[in-house]
């Protein structure tokens, strides 16, 4: 995400970059990333309450916003409309996490409701579900498509394959303290999950012979308050926190030596999602304090701020990557 270049070629790089936020007010905004300048907004009816996370398909055409009880897909290319071009149906309870395939063909979702599902997105039906028997607080894709990796309310780690169609692995870090967030490396190496006492652990994956060995590496205190969110960059070499403390902290992670390099501070309440660039030089956060912030990761600095929203800000999204 470059500051520079003439008009002509900004316009074209406004385009690329796809940066939303959501959250309490009702609304989903698509920024310009660095003017700043709300691009669009969608309102959304207020009996669909509060957004609770988003994602940006990996072909930049499709948003999944997910609420209470539903995902609402949205046509990013199309400006004028308000109305989801699909709505996915199936939850009981809020959708807290929500995660797409690499080439688009189905999405993950996991809901307080205590599964998690798997929506084909060429009919929008459920290919799959998984019983967690706790509520669900996050569920990521790992690189090889093949596994998903979940975590709850009690405090679980769990690993599920597709093609096995179970769950292969459990990993209970701290009994009954909530897992609030998991991240896995671009190589499929490390695994980075964070509870609610701020705490953060780390496991070293190795595969071979079709069998999976997690091995854990670390684990320390990254906030005196509750993790919101944990953060591998797509380059892998950092890891970003967000705490209901205010601030996100930007860990180095070499040698799986996890050293704090910075401590990003402006926002003035809780710090509730977070997306990196492509490149792994900015990061984009949303806040309790109705503002989303763009930082430079290399002075610490925020570049642009995101105002507009009038309530909490809790989720964002970001894709910069060059399709061309």
């Amino acid at each position: 995400m470059s500051q520079g270049g003439q008009s002509g070629q900004h316009t074209q790089e406004e385009m690329s970059v796809i940066l939303v936020t959501a959250g309490y007010d009702h609304t989903i905004r698509f920024w310009e990333a660095l003017s700043g300048i709300c691009a669009r907004t969608i309102n959304q009816q207020p009996h669909w309450k509060q957004v609770n996370r988003l994602a940006i398909s990996p072909d930049k055409r499709i948003l999944a916003a997910a609420g209470h009880n539903a995902v609402r897909l949205y046509d990013i290319q199309d400006r004028n409309s308000n109305n989801p071009i699909a709505t996915l149906e199936n939850h009981t309870g809020n959708v807290t996490a929500v995660a797409f395939h690499c080439e688009g063909k189905w999405l993950a979702t996991g809901s307080e409701d205590g599964t998690i599902k798997i929506w084909d997105m060429r009919t929008s039906g459920t290919q799959r579900e998984y019983s967690h028997n706790s509520a669900v607080n996050d569920v990521v894709v790992h690189p090889n498509q093949g596994e998903l990796i979940s975590c709850d309310q009690n405090g679980s780690v769990k690993i599920w394959d597709l093609g096995e169609d179970s769950c292969t692995h459990e990993l209970v870090p701290a009994e009954d303290v909530p897992i609030r967030s998991v991240s896995i490396a671009g190589d499929g190496g490390t695994l980075v999950a964070g509870n609610n006492k701020g705490n953060v652990y780390v496991w070293k994956i190795r595969q071979g012979n079709d069998l999976v060995d997690l091995q854990p590496v670390t684990m320390f205190n990254a906030h005196p308050k509750y993790l919101t969110r944990c953060l591998l960059s797509p380059d892998s070499k950092l890891l970003a926190t967000c705490s209901a403390d205010t601030t996100v902290k930007i860990w180095s992670t070499e040698n799986y030596n996890y050293k704090l390099e910075r401590v990003l501070s402006g926002h003035q309440r809780w710090v509730w999602d977070a997306a990196f660039s492509a490149d792994s030089a900015y990061l984009v956060t949303a806040s309790s304090d109705h503002v989303a912030r763009l930082w430079d990761l290399h002075s610490g600095a925020t570049v642009r701020q995101y105002s507009g929203h009038h309530r909490a800000a809790v989720c964002c999204a970001l894709n910069d990557i060059n399709l061309n």
